[in-house]
This record gives C-alpha cells, sequence and structure tokens, in this order.
C-alpha cells in the first residue's frame, strides 16, 4: 500500500514523536517531516540517531532518552524547544507488551514492568509537554494507546493502554479551555519490519511463543477485516488527529483495528 504524502500539512509545525526509533513512531516522525514538519525524534535507543541521519534534513533531530522517568520526559521537552524554539504537537508512541502469556503467570516485578514502560512514558510526557504548549497557548497531543484493552495475555498491558485512555479523556476535559486537544488512537496488530530492539530482551521460552501465537490468532479473529494493519494504515489516522484537520477533535480515542473496538 502506498502512504499518501500531504505536501505541507505540517509546516511551520514542531512535533515531538516518542518511541521514533522502529515501527509506528519511526514512521510517523518520518512522514511529519516528509509533510513539511521540524520533528524531534525521541527513543532511549540509540538506533534513533540512525533514523535521523538517513533523512538527512535539518528540520529532522535525534534525542535519545528514557521515558520511563520523568528526568528523561522534560529531557526530552526542552531538547525539542531548544533545538526548534517551541513544541506545537506531542505524539507519544511508547509502549509495547514486553511478554505475553496468562495473567496469573505474570510475576509481580514483570506486572510492573508492563506498566512502566506502557503507561509511564505517556503520562510522564503529556505533563513534561504542558508548560510548553501554556507558554504557547495552544498544542495538540496525540496518544497511541491499543485496541488490547480487551485481549488475551496481556492483561497488565491491557491495564497500562486503559489508563492512556482514561489520561486522554480527562486532560483534554483540562486543558480544553488553554487551547489545547488531547486525543488518541487505538491500534491493533499492526504489520511492521523486524524490530531491532527485541520488546523482550530475555527472549521469549517455546512456551511463550506458544502464547504469542494464541494472540495472533485471537487479535486477527477480532478484527472484523481478519489481517493486521499496516503502518501506513496506522500512520495516517495519527497524523490526522495531530493536524488542524482535527481541530474539533478532543477527549476522543479513534480504534484503528479493523473493526474492533478493544
Amino acid at each position: 500500500m502506498n502512504t499518501p504524502v500531504f505536501e505541507g500539512r505540517f509546516r511551520g509545525k514542531v512535533v515531538v514523536v516518542t518511541g521514533a526509533a522502529q515501527g509506528i513512531g519511526l514512521a510517523a516522525a518520518s512522514r511529519v517531516v516528509a509533510e513539511g514538519g521540524e520533528v524531534l525524534f525521541v527513543d532511549r535507543a540509540e538506533i534513533v540517531r540512525e533514523a535521523v541521519a538517513a533523512l538527512r534534513t535539518e528540520r529532522a533531530a535525534a534525542c535519545v532518552a528514557d521515558l520511563e522517568t520523568h528526568a528523561g520526559a522534560e529531557t526530552a521537552m526542552r531538547h525539542a524547544a531548544e533545538q526548534f524554539g517551541r513544541i506545537d504537537i506531542l505524539i507519544n508512541n511508547v509502549g509495547g507488551a514486553i511478554r505475553m502469556r496468562p495473567y496469573e503467570a505474570f510475576e509481580p516485578g514483570q506486572i510492573e514492568a508492563e506498566i512502566r514502560r506502557s503507561l509511564m512514558p505517556t503520562l510522564y510526557c503529556c505533563h513534561a509537554v504542558l508548560p510548553h504548549l501554556f507558554k504557547r497557548g495552544a498544542g495538540t497531543i496525540v496518544n497511541v494507546s491499543s485496541n488490547a484493552t480487551r485481549g488475551i495475555h496481556r492483561v497488565p498491558y491491557s491495564a497500562a493502554k486503559g489508563g492512556i485512555n482514561a489520561l486522554t479523556q480527562s486532560l483534554a476535559m483540562e486543558v480544553a479551555a488553554r487551547n489545547i486537544r488531547v486525543v488518541a488512537t487505538a491500534p491493533g496488530g499492526t504489520e511492521a519490519p523486524p524490530r531491532r530492539v527485541p520488546r523482550n530482551a530475555e527472549g521469549d521460552t517455546a512456551q511463550e511463543q506458544g502464547w504469542m501465537r494464541d494472540v495472533v490468532t485471537q487479535v486477527k479473529q477480532s478484527s472484523f477485516m481478519k489481517r493486521y494493519g499496516t503502518l501506513s494504515e496506522q500512520v495516517g489516522p495519527i497524523l490526522f488527529l495531530a493536524s488542524d484537520e482535527a481541530s474539533y477533535i478532543t477527549g476522543s480515542v479513534l480504534p484503528v483495528a479493523g473493526g474492533d473496538l478493544g
């Protein structure tokens, strides 16, 4: 599927994209650059610098930061403001299930790690960006949630993404009077190139690989279209919500999962 590019849609906009070293984040950040925006690619993986270097443009910059800490989120927002002078849009894309297993098989530390990976970066980045948006008197936050708020073998991850949905709706209500929109997409399963940084650094056991296959089957069966989406099919809705075309949309979580509402 060809990736549409709307020339100039983000011209004059400064956009921060988190989790921008690979997958949806990289695709979204690269397309914002193609559409005229100035973009800070943020990731804790050093390969984010390679992604930016490959674009060969001064409208893209890289920041390595651990967004599972508030200090990392503050560092990223400060970097964007210093590099480009301000922040107009934040796309919160960090997250992803570390392990796939029945809930009873999770260890307490693994539960905490899932919440820390898939909820805290968005909470922290929303908090860290607000002073910059208040200074501008306007802004947009797009959170990348998941339709996996209903799904098997990912209960802690599902809880984290449910938290992002609540954050989106509550923060949107709180800051609407300050001309700031807060919205989200809820992607379903998505086809993407092999990850250069694995979701589970410890690797999956044979049993966990079996549980993963169960998840893939469930995700495809739950989709009306019986397939995974493409990166382009996920990036399009994210950038629509980030753009001025969606200026009267806030507090909404848009499912992008082939009909599965999660």
